[in-house]
């Protein structure tokens, strides 16, 4: 299997990662997350031989393959079915079915296999390079952001494709759904370092948290102590009695560890302003028709719309959702005032305030101008030192806030979009797929900027997460038309579903949002009171060992001021100090100190333990699906 070992590399002066090391297991489908920059593409590319690593080792079996989607597309065949069934192993190039059933699967129909793949648009191509990818069977597959081109329908697809995949995959998405859906094992690039895991996102988010937490409460009590050190030595240093007590503690302060405070990683901050609005409707559009004119001479027109009708209310979250190419992205346009409706009404209140995020708007971005330049357009009674406040939130904090359009990656220029709709108030949103270029920790925090937004918001998404934590009305692109669902993401599922067989979600191992309730196995009375009685085996005695662990340390911390006032009393006699009393206070308070960090450590890992097994169970005794 792939071995990673002591691998380091740095970039632009930065340091990615430092003494990393893992190795997969057989079969194994590792999540790889981390931050925007973190050097999770550019571990790809080590392990592809495209980068060479500063230090350490990347172990490849001989014989091991390794597939990957390749950023350079090259197309070789006349037809997608034949340039799929390149990548089939020469033993069994035969299995042209193979070809069809992924390409289907992936979103093609019967009669475009036959198709050139310069026929179609840049997503398009992409699926069908997987495609090849997925035909190579390789012992390795290597995945970056393979949802980005897909619909919901094609990624729950690949979901179910990749879960009975029987070699190793390393996999990088925004998608947490996907990843959790999909993966065994989840590995994080977090400060230089790599933590890897048995277990989903949710999962190495929490021990983490908890890590750090734990970090930073220990560091705090070791500048508390040595604040008390030094108090201590500088109070007795300069008395013959207590001079060599003094010293002592000198010494030990010298030897006392210090943890380095944990530097603050910059995070999105989307705070959306929004401007009051007090009617009944922001937009309404009815018996609304568009089409496209047809693509070639004497082809058909297609038809997006057809009396379409669609009343949007303030707090409204609705959801736009369909296959790719359906027209999401038009109906957006044409609520945006870009394109208009050949028949049809679409009538704003004079009050309403539109906020656009558009697929297309990147490219309206002036290279010429700066980052700071492009916000400050947004709403030029923005003062400068708001507009560089608003760059800061999205992270072009100080001159990082004076570069040019011209340099900036897709990813940045997706942040300063989005800067530009912070800087504009408004009471509707016209989102169409903002996550594509954020990470995970820049998507969560986006939803919850979202949930706290007073104004409406339209979100083009294929993230079933998302929809599942925001919206709350559907207007559905299926084959049959557009129609409206007046229920959430699950009811939609419930009720229509994507006509693949499935009424629930793909991902079982969803995170659901913290509002809501874990989800339960229905048992019978039987076994709800056999796990009744583990719970009470599992938890309870855990629980008496925390009580016990808390009353130690209280009684300890009553200990130690019960002798720092003894340690003042004996210090304000002057002359009649009793040394050895004072010596005897000193090395009781020590022992107690001692005493406390070894039980909050065990009180940390007992407080670890009864998680683990209180998350097994819900609170009435049923055990947690999970």
């Amino acid at each position: 299997m792939l071995q990673v070992v002591n691998l380091e590399k740095t970039f632009g002066g930065r340091t990615l990662f430092n003494e990393m090391s893992f190795s997969l297991t057989p079969g194994e489908r590792l999540a790889l997350i981390g931050r925007n920059g973190s050097g999770k593409s550019t571990l790809m590319r080590l392990i592809l031989g495209e980068e060479h690593q500063d230090a350490g080792d990347i172990i490849i079996p001989k014989g091991y393959r390794i597939g990957h989607l390749s950023q350079h597309l090259e197309f070789k065949e006349t037809s997608i079915l034949r340039e799929a069934c390149r990548g089939l192993p020469p033993d069994r190039i035969d299995e042209e079915y193979k070809a069809e059933i992924i390409l289907s699967g992936l979103g093609f129909s019967t009669e475009e296999f036959e198709l050139p793949a310069n026929t179609f648009s840049g997503g398009f191509q992409i699926r069908v390079e997987l495609a090849r990818v997925l035909l190579s069977e390789p012992n390795l597959l290597l995945l970056d952001e393979p949802t980005n081109y897909l619909d919901i329908v094609s990624a729950r697809w690949l979901e179910r494709f990749l879960t009975e995949w029987e070699s190793e995959i390393i996999m990088i998405s925004h998608d947490r759904a996907f990843l959790d859906a999909v993966s065994t094992h989840t590995m994080i690039i977090h400060r230089g370092k790599a933590r890897r895991i048995s277990g989903k996102t949710q999962k190495l988010y929490d021990l983490l948290a908890e890590e750090e937490t734990i970090h930073e409460q220990t560091r705090l009590n070791q500048e508390k102590k040595r604040k008390e050190v030094e108090q201590f030595v500088n109070k007795f240093k300069a008395k013959a009695g207590t001079a060599s007590l003094a010293q002592s503690r000198m010494k030990m302060l010298e030897k006392m560890e210090i943890s380095e405070e944990l530097a603050e990683i910059p995070v999105l901050d989307f705070g959306f302003t929004s401007t009051p609005f007090f009617g009944k409707s922001l937009i309404e559009i009815e018996e609304a028709e568009f089409s496209y004119p047809p693509k070639i001479e004497g082809g058909a027109i297609t038809k997006i719309l057809e009396d379409f009708g669609l009343v949007v209310r303030p707090g409204d979250r609705i959801g736009v959702i369909g296959k790719n190419g359906r027209g999401k992205s038009t109906l957006l346009r044409v609520l945006a005032g870009e394109l208009t409706a050949s028949k049809g009404s679409l009538r704003t209140s004079p009050h309403t305030r539109i906020g656009y995020f558009g697929q297309t708007n990147i490219q309206r971005l002036s290279p010429k101008l700066t980052v700071e330049d492009e916000v400050s357009s947004a709403n030029p009674q923005h003062h400068r030192t708001k507009v560089r406040a608003i760059c800061g939130t999205m992270m072009f904090g100080g001159d990082d806030g004076l570069k040019k359009i011209g340099v900036l990656s897709g990813g940045e220029r997706s942040r300063v979009l989005l800067g530009k709709l912070i800087a504009q108030p408004s009471n509707v949103l016209l989102l169409d797929e903002p996550t594509n270029h954020l990470d995970i920790e820049s998507i969560a925090a986006l939803i919850e900027s979202l949930k706290q937004y007073e104004g409406a918001v339209l979100l083009v998404t294929h993230d079933e997460f998302m929809l599942r934590a925001l919206v709350s009305r559907l207007v559905v692109f299926s084959d049959q038309g557009v129609h409206l669902v007046e229920g959430d993401y699950d009811y939609f599922l419930r009720k229509e579903g994507w006509g693949d067989g499935e009424t629930k979600p793909s991902s079982q191992t969803q995170q659901e949002p913290k509002t809501q309730k874990p989800r339960e196995v229905v048992l019978d009375r039987k076994e709800r009171a056999r796990i009744r009685e583990e719970r009470q085996r599992r938890v309870v005695p855990l629980q008496k060992e925390i009580a016990v662990v808390e009353r130690k340390i209280v009684a300890l911390e009553m200990t130690i001021s019960q002798n720092e006032t003894g340690m003042a009393t004996e210090s304000g006699k002057g002359d009649a100090i009793d040394v050895f009393k004072l010596a005897e206070l000193s090395r009781e308070t020590a022992a107690a100190r001692k005493q406390i960090d070894q039980l909050f450590e065990e009180f940390s890992a007992l407080s670890l333990r009864l998680k683990e097994a209180e998350n097994e169970f819900s609170e009435d005794g049923v055990l947690a699906e999970s």
